[in-house]
Order: C-alpha cells, then structure tokens, then sequence
C-alpha cells in the first residue's frame, strides 16, 4: 500500500501543516534559525491578498510610505510599555562597517517609534491632520518557537499608522480598519473570524486598546488574524507630536496604528485544508483553474483543445494554468493540483473531444461532473464563486458547532483539553482570573465583548464566580 502523501489532520495536526507547506511548495526554512523563504506559489498567495487589501485600504483614504528598517534604541526606550513588550523579541545591531556603534540600532519588530518620530516633524497645525499612513515592509521579531508563516523571526506586513484631531476619530479609524480586515478574512479568505477587543494582558503595548480578528482553525484553535490599535495620546506625548487647533491652542494628537501579515497565509491553509492538501479561495488561489489534456492516441488534439479552453477562460478573467505535461502520469498530476488547492480542474481526453465534453473536478468536495464544451465557461465561472462561499460557510459552521457557553472552570479544565473550541465565559476583568483560565489548559482569552452573536455569557466570572463585567472568548491558540 502507497505510503499517504501528508500527514492526516487527526493524527497529527501540526506535521499535516508541515507537510502541506513542504510539498504544496509554498515556503522552506531559511538557513538563519526562525528565517522563512517564501517559495514562488506561496508568495504568489500573498500578493494577491496584498492587492485586495492594498486597494481597500487606499479606498479609506490612507496613502502607501516606506520607513527605516533600522531604529535608533533611544526611540524605543522613550515609551515604556512599547520597549518593555518588546524587548525579548528585539534584534539589536551594535556593529556597522567594522566598528561599534555609537547607539545600538533595532532592527524594525514595528515601525510606531521611528513613524512617530517623523509625524512631529509632518504635523503642525490642524491643517495638518488627519495623517493617514500605511507601510507594506518586512519586520524582525526574535520567535522562541518558530514556525513558517505564523512565526517566523523575519516577516512580511502591512502596517498602518494615523494622527487625528480627537480622540474620537481615532477610535473610528481604529474600528474602521478592523472592519476593514474582517471583510477581507471574511469576502477574501473565506473564513468566518471574529472580531473583539483584547483584553489588557493581550493588548499591544504602548496602546489605551486593541481590537482583533480572531479565526478558528481545523483542528479547533484560534489564530489572531490581525489587530487594530486605538494608541491614545501616548507616542504622541513620547515623541511630542503637538498640533495647533484653529484657536491657537496646542495639543497632542491621538493615534492609531494596525497590521496584518503574512501570517494570513498560514489562517488558510489551517481554516481550510483537508488530507489532500490545500483548498483554496477563488479570491487567493494563484490558479483558479487548472486544465489538464488527457494523452492518448490523438494527444495533440486534445492539447489544441485545451490551450484553446486556456484562452478562453483567460478572457473570461480567470487565472488559468494549462499542465500539458503529458510524460508525467495523470494521477500523479491530478494529486499535484489537489496539493496546491486548485479550487477546479479540468480534464480533457479523446473520449471527452469525441462527445462534445470535459469533466470539471471541484477541489473543495473533490466532485466530478462532465460538462458539455459550449456550457464550459459559464459552469465554470459559477464554480468558482460556488466553492468560495461553500468555504465560508464552511468554516461558519465549524466555528458555530465548536463554540460552547462555560460556566465551571473545572469543567472547562478538562473539556478544553479533550475538545479544543471556543468558549465563551463571563470574566469579572481582573488579571489573576485571566490568568486562572490559562492555568493548566494553555488557554487565553482570544477577545472580550464580540462583536459577533454568541452563546450569551453567564452573568457570573468564570474563575471567581463574582458579577461579570465582560463576555469572554477562551481558546488555545497559535
């Protein structure tokens, strides 16, 4: 019996994740520890994701800009919460062109210090504002564990950054770009997220609030998707970013900063993925379509026929990749497709030109149906925005079936470990509580007060049984 070409998902979750990133050729490790090389199919993923998000968020009115890679120390250390949240993770240069630096520079894990640090020279006056910035870059963060695409040492990202007149703008703005990400996890991925604010253990430091996407993945774990920051007036006072209002008055500006990464590559192999590898989105999938001509005895006909089919579904506006590789065998071709998560194939044979049809292969449910040529085009096209929704409500309906209400912590204790899932518990908000629902489960609270519908919290905290204050999402995460 042929050994299985992936780990299964119910044997082993993370190795099937290995596996799949391995030989569906989406990235490697770099030869620096914790380093990524994102391999050409993979990066092709995240450029399309790039574009969708790019032009959502010019559409909000914010410009792209580019900001030093490297950071003087100083700028740091001159908002405590921000250099002690990130210290541990920090990567530090001291040396430069054979000698010692008069000032350690950090190699960039965000760019709030070094943007804000230019916004006190940008901003004056009321005029001035609201700056609406955003920076597509590489970040160093120093990962413990790492693991390619959902942390690695070295990553890719976008990371927006606004100045605003009032703190009530900057509370819109900070809520208007996580709308922003929810719409693109949710028209784009495919995955049904929620979305939420974090508690004060998980907020970003140096911010008053942090609002995040939280996804579930397959085998029931969460994974933050991406985070929007209400920053206050703290890196406006740390780096004196004063404007002058229309009566002469000065004040400090109130800020926001968000980011998602590359990070939402991993989100759908993990949200969507089977034992057969990849399922891709329409929206994402570098191939939409993959046509394959069949060998035999009249094998340049049927290739003819398909480049022919190539061209067509080229001009209908699909992205379409013609495997003509004729001396390799059809299964082994047909599992190489099903492995990068072509949401459909098609397969064209003699048999197929003789009768007038071709067989469209979904990848979501790996159904087969023949198609007659003349209706080809148009099947096709409602395929692909068929699977794209069957994936959402896929994952909708996972996360509905694994989300429970709590309300022992005992109980939770031991069902968290058996049956990994969202569960939703009051919390009074004090931090020995929190830290209670991690105690020997590895849980966290992945977001407070959903903005989504869930099971209604019980009135009660779940570790100290005093009035709750929130409703709280519980999960193990990644």
């Amino acid at each position: 019996m042929a050994k299985p070409i992936l780990t299964s998902q119910d044997t082993d979750f993370p190795q099937w994740y290995q596996d799949v990133v391995a030989k569906a050729e989406l990235a490697e490790n770099g030869p620096a520890r914790g380093t990524i090389v994102i391999r050409p199919y993979g990066y092709r993923i995240w450029e399309l994701l790039q574009q969708i998000l790019d032009e959502r968020i010019k559409a909000t009115g914010h410009e792209n800009a580019y900001f030093p890679l490297f950071i003087p120390m100083s700028f740091l250390e001159r908002e405590a919460d921000h250099v002690e949240g990130f210290s541990p993770e920090l990567a530090v240069v001291t040396h430069g062109g054979g000698k010692e630096l008069g000032e350690p520079l950090v190699v960039r894990p965000t760019s709030e210090t070094v943007i804000n640090h230019t916004f006190s020279r940008w901003i004056q006056s009321h005029r001035d504002l609201p700056v609406l910035i955003n920076q597509w870059a590489n970040v160093v963060r120093w990962e413990l564990r790492p693991r390619l695409f959902l942390r690695t040492t070295e990553f890719l990202w976008q990371e927006g950054h606004t100045a605003h007149a009032t703190s009530e703008e900057a509370q819109e703005e900070t809520l208007k770009m996580l709308g922003v990400y929810r719409d693109v996890v949710r028209e784009s991925l495919a995955i049904a997220a929620l979305t939420g604010e974090k508690s004060p253990a998980e907020r970003f430091a140096g911010a008053d609030r942090t609002f995040t996407v939280e996804g579930m993945m397959r085998d029931g774990k969460a994974l933050q998707m991406g985070t929007s920051h209400d920053l206050g007036q703290n890196f406006a006072k740390a780096f004196d970013i004063v404007f002058a209002a229309e009566d002469g008055s000065e004040h400090h500006v109130w800020q926001t900063s968000w980011g998602v990464s590359t990070r939402l590559v991993g989100a759908v192999i993990m949200a969507h993925g089977d034992d057969f590898g990849l399922r891709l989105p329409p929206a994402i999938a570098p191939y939409q379509v993959v046509v394959m001509p069949l060998g035999g005895d009249d094998a340049q006909s049927t290739v003819e026929a398909a480049m022919q089919l190539v061209r067509d579904l080229e001009a209908a506006g699909h992205r379409v990749k013609l495997d003509d590789r004729l001396h390799v065998g059809f299964g082994r071709r047909a599992v190489d497709w099903e492995l990068k998560g072509v949401p459909v194939r098609v397969e064209i044979g003699p048999r197929d030109l003789e009768s007038g049809t071709a067989v469209v292969v979904r990848r979501d449910t790996r159904e087969k149906a023949s198609v007659e040529l003349e209706r080809l085009i148009q099947t096709i096209g409602e395929r692909l925005v068929e699977i794209q929704q069957a994936l959402l409500d896929e994952t909708e309906a996972q996360r509905l079936t694994r989300t429970s209400l709590i309300s022992d912590l005992d109980e939770f204790k031991s069902t968290i470990a058996a049956e990994p899932g969202l569960y939703v518990a009051g919390w009074c908000g004090s931090a020995s509580c929190e830290e209670a629902f991690g105690d020997g489960t590895g849980a966290s609270i992945r977001c407070i007060d959903p903005f989504e519908e869930l099971p209604g919290s019980e009135p009660r905290c779940l570790a100290c049984d005093n009035l709750a204050s929130h409703q709280a999402v519980i999960a193990k995460a990644y």
